[in-house]
């Protein structure tokens, strides 16, 4: 992929690790085609991103991307936004696991879908942004780590599907993020975001995968912290 000349779409722009991608991408001049829930959120996103195509779509609402209009072609699709609701499985209401289910895994694979013909017109990169709650589910995460092995199993089949395509799973352990601080908070823990990874070191991971030569691909990309 040529640098400084792409297009990526970025989902979950607003904070955390994916305001940080956006954020790098950004800076280096590449163009950015950007998901708000809403026009409100929109404003933000286009004050914050100068140049950057901003759309409408409410992931808690899949149907919400099926009229998107994309670019023609797309270097780069990354899903970053995600919610997360803990609770056990005799507390989690159907709306806890049906939103999450919504958010983390079937407006990935709509808006994969709808995105499809821009990426195989620029031959790009998918990043799904996972979890480690994707690999391995603990007490009080089912449903969010439901959602998020569904979306390792998006991703596997679609690199099987689409060939020409790369596809890379990015699964980060706790990450120092609004995110986390939700967590901690359901959590009923003291939250300190300097015990956990940077934001900031995950948007490395990613975009070295996207600045990858075009002769190989990384598949699965685990990020743990240290401590």
């Amino acid at each position: 992929m040529a640098q400084h000349s792409a297009t990526h779409l970025v989902t979950g722009a607003g904070s955390g690790i994916g305001a940080i991608v956006a954020e790098r991408l950004h800076a280096r001049g590449d163009r950015l085609v950007l998901l708000a829930r809403s026009q409100e959120r929109s404003a933000e996103l286009a004050a914050r991103f100068p140049g950057a195509l901003v759309l409408v779509a409410d992931l808690a609402w899949p149907e919400s991307v099926e009229s998107l209009t994309l670019p023609d072609g797309l270097d780069s699709v990354v899903h970053s936004a995600g919610v997360v609701e803990l609770g056990t499985v005799g507390e989690l209401s159907i709306d806890d696991w049906a939103t999450q289910l919504r958010v983390n895994l079937v407006a990935p694979a709509a808006l994969t879908r709808v995105a499809l013909p821009a990426l195989r017109a620029a031959r790009g990169t998918v990043v799904f942004v996972n979890s480690g709650a994707g690999l391995a589910a603990h007490p009080g995460w089912s449903a969010y780590a439901a959602s998020k092995h569904g979306l390792k199993a998006l991703a596997d089949s679609l690199r099987g599907e689409e060939p020409a395509l790369r596809v890379t799973t990015v699964y980060p352990g706790r990450t120092g993020t609004p995110m986390q601080a939700k967590v901690h908070e359901q959590e009923g823990k003291e939250y300190d975001a300097a015990a956990w990874i940077r934001p900031e070191t995950v948007a490395d991971a990613i975009l070295h995968v996207l600045d990858l030569p075009r002769d190989a691909t990384i598949p699965d990309v685990t990020v743990r912290p240290t401590a």
